[in-house]
């Protein structure tokens, strides 16, 4: 256990005058090492352990917002009254503690039992499926539980893993600064806890919507009361010669990862076709490595059509600062020979080849069902698509906008809410995702947050400064801020999540 005490204030077992407990926001301090804070709420007082479950973020600096706490890493929400977390990426509650308040003062006595989740009572044969074991198809499992439901639920997932923190793939798991381990979501026993079944390395090969059946490549059909697409998407290999060689990589999941370490020499020079999300964060895990690493993109700033030239320009440096060497404005032609050839005619010695050009959704499942298809299953806010006992997920879901244009947006974060929000329909709940889009990204010490959606904007208003990594960053569109990045302002992330407009 991790002593706070030092950092987060007083021993609260000890007692702290009521009067300093704030309206609004919340009272740090500690009890037996363990950080803890009280919160006024509509419940009363309340004492909630300060550490978020999703990656042990300070919950006690987050966004306070009525009866509850947003983190400021990732903008996991829990409900100060119980413990209970309430938004992705966070799926597990935090402690509480029971409070007592003698004579003007506030005393945090023993911790209360954490509720151990449990598979409900079987009612009836109804079966929920879902295809796809990421984010959005885990995210979704687990809330059909915790909602009730107690019939059959079953995952169909073509990874080789159960359920993993697919984000740290390309960061720390490349970078060799995550354990194995670490990786998955949930451990085992909290499937079979759930009563959740997770298949893995099973490929669905068709649906039969009519009779409402999904049938297995090992021949086995399942019925299903009401089904979850949640397919993700695939790497976009390019059709140019030699980039389907052994020493050409994708990176989608840990097997993926795994490939690439074990293809990875000490003194290998590794290529990066591609300087996207991906493509960046996997050069900054290979730098980690010691390696000799080319990033090769066709725009003259890396995410400057993500992010703007600003923060483009930032990640530049800090990647050139690790020894990354850039070819820019440059597209790759082949892999031949060792060498990349590119379209000035110049050559990137490399013996290894990384591929980050983007990816596309998994569709064909959904064509085949005869779902609304366009550049995305179309969905409602609720997350179904045109047939009412299906819905879909993640990165293959086009859903409602902030002005009702539809939107299709590839996060790990949004894949987990919107999995959610399926669940809750699935089961005849009023839901809907209604949210700003979050993520963020790391580039060795520096990590950018970003809430909104901006594919285009026609301003940029950048608050304080992006080079000294000290920034709010507006992207404006129409007159309004449709999107917000921050670096080194985590509080200003949150707010902006909460008033940049989506679907409110």
């Amino acid at each position: 256990m991790t002593d706070d005490s030092a950092t987060l204030g007083p021993d609260l077992a000890q007692g702290v005058d009521a009067a300093a407990i704030p309206d609004d926001g919340v009272f740090p301090g500690h009890v037996d090492g363990e950080a803890v804070m009280l919160a006024r709420t509509s419940a009363g007082l309340v004492a909630m352990a300060a550490t978020c479950s999703h990656y042990s973020g300070p919950l006690h600096e987050g966004l306070r917002v009525g009866d509850a706490i947003h983190c400021p890493w990732h903008h996991a929400c829990f409900d100060l009254r119980t413990g209970r977390a309430t938004r992705a990426p966070a799926l597990a509650p935090v402690a509480c503690w029971r409070v007592e308040e003698v004579d003007g003062k506030v005393f945090v006595r023993e911790r209360m039992e954490t509720p151990t989740p449990s598979c409900p009572e079987p009612r009836g044969d109804s079966r929920m499926v879902i295809v796809g074991g990421g984010a959005a198809g885990f995210a979704a499992a687990q809330r059909l539980r915790s909602l009730g439901f107690g019939g059959t639920i079953t995952v169909l997932s073509a990874d080789a893993s159960a359920p993993y923190d697919r984000p740290n793939v390309s960061k720390d798991y490349l970078a060799g600064t995550a354990e194995p381990e670490w990786m998955p979501l949930k451990d085992e026993s909290v499937y079979k806890d759930l009563g959740i079944d997770v298949r893995l390395e099973t490929r669905v090969t068709a649906i039969d919507a009519k009779a409402r059946t999904v049938t297995l490549a090992s021949g086995e059909t399942l019925p299903y009361e009401k089904l979850l697409l949640a397919t993700g998407a695939e790497p976009i290999k390019p059709s140019a010669p030699g980039f389907d060689g052994p020493h050409v990589h994708t990176l989608r999941t840990m097997k993926d990862a795994d490939r690439v370490l074990a293809d990875l020499g000490p003194s290998e020079v590794v290529a990066v076709i591609g300087s996207s999300f991906i493509g960046m964060e996997v050069a900054a895990s290979l730098r980690n490595r010691d390696l000799i690493v080319h990033v090769i993109g066709p725009e003259p700033v890396p995410l400057a059509s993500k992010l703007g030239p600003q923060i483009g320009a930032l990640i530049k440096v800090l990647h050139e600062t690790n020894g990354v060497h850039f070819h820019l404005g440059r597209r790759a032609l082949a892999y031949q020979d060792g060498g990349v050839l590119l379209d000035d005619g110049s050559v990137v010695a490399a013996s290894r080849v990384v591929l980050g050009i983007g990816v596309s959704p998994r569709l064909e499942l959904a064509q085949s069902a005869g779902l609304e298809v366009d550049r995305g299953v179309l969905v409602d806010a609720s997350m179904r698509s045109s047939d009412p006992a299906i819905f879909a997920a993640g990165d293959i879901a086009r859903f409602p906008g902030a002005s009702g244009e539809s939107m299709r947006i590839e996060h790990w974060v949004v894949a987990e809410r919107q999995g959610q929000v399926a669940a809750a329909a699935m089961l005849g709940e009023a839901d809907a995702y209604e949210e700003a889009p979050f993520f963020w990204s790391v580039h060795y010490d520096v990590t950018i947050r970003y809430v909104g959606h901006a594919e285009s904007w026609d301003a940029i208003e950048e608050i304080g400064s992006v080079a000294a990594r000290d920034a709010e960053v507006r992207y404006v569109k129409d007159g309004k801020v449709v999107a917000v990045a921050t670096i080194g302002r985590d509080l200003d992330s949150l707010r902006a999540a909460e008033r940049v407009p989506f679907l409110r």
